[in-house]
């Protein structure tokens, strides 16, 4: 007699929200994670040393808070990972306002394909003059994924709409630069998972971000800077056309079924 195959179990999800001196906009970002028509097994919000109402906003939502007195988004996201139990971690930043169909929409990307270690996609802008949300937000990131994902030769990470497996965190906690503030987290996090795991954006993820990191030139040069640097700092083992090509090797030796040699990464 024949017996089914028995389904895989869903797997737990976990949000990770850093933040630092921003508790009127988690406080819309957790009330948006309230709505949600999946809700999540856990959210942990990340107090970076704030010296505001963002800690407490966060326990009168439910949200369990991680301090991490390490200054920047990276010692803080990275903090977040390590607490989180799920075996999906979301991350959004804490002025970010999610679709409530957000967290569904990244568990069923994540049961689709268990192949693919992270999953990330756009955004349009909550705030700002209305007629240019979408189109800024839509050349933003457009130019994000062309830039990061020349240097990369994959699909980048977008910190403000990500999902990843906890086992593929588990494979670069050690190596991420979480002591480096400036750089941008999702930038370094994609360099390295990347590496070994495959990197999928999504299309129709609804989430809204705040236009404030672009509200002047010197915000917007500052951003690209950070950007540039973040890049630099992985070369020369990940200049360009040297990464590209030790991808595609390990793509095609895996596709061979010959194991890969050990990743410096």
């Amino acid at each position: 007699m024949h017996r089914a195959t028995p389904a895989a179990p869903e797997p737990t999800l976990s949000v990770v929200i850093p933040v630092k001196d921003d508790a009127a906009e988690l406080q819309r970002c957790l009330r948006a994670l309230a709505r949600q028509t999946l809700p999540p097994d856990e959210i942990i919000v990340v107090d970076n040393a704030s010296t505001d109402e963002s800690a407490a906003v966060a326990v009168r939502h439910g949200a369990r808070v991680v301090r991490c007195d390490t200054p920047g988004i990276p010692a803080a996201s990275a903090t977040g990972y390590d607490a989180a139990a799920g075996d999906v971690i979301l991350r959004l930043d804490a002025d970010g306002v999610p679709g409530p169909r957000w967290i569904e929409t990244m568990a069923t990307a994540c049961t689709r394909d268990p192949r693919v270690g992270a999953w990330t996609g756009g955004a349009h802008f909550v705030d700002g003059p209305r007629f240019l949300r979408r189109p800024l937000a839509a050349a933003y990131l457009f130019s994000y994924v062309v830039v990061c994902g020349s240097a990369l030769g994959h699909a980048p990470l977008f910190g403000s709409n990500l999902a990843l497996r906890r086992t593929a965190w588990l494979a670069v906690r050690a190596r991420v630069h979480r002591a480096d503030a400036e750089l941008h987290d999702d930038l370094d996090l994609a360099f390295h998972v990347g590496e070994r795991h495959r990197i999928r954006w999504l299309l129709h993820t609804d989430m809204g971000i705040s236009m404030r990191p672009f509200g002047s030139g010197r915000s917007f040069a500052r951003r690209a800077w950070v950007g540039a640097r973040t890049v630099l700092v992985h070369w020369p083992e990940d200049f360009p056309p040297v990464r590209w090509v030790r991808l595609v090797l390990r793509r095609v030796l895996h596709r061979l079924g010959v194991p890969a040699p050990g990743a410096r990464r």
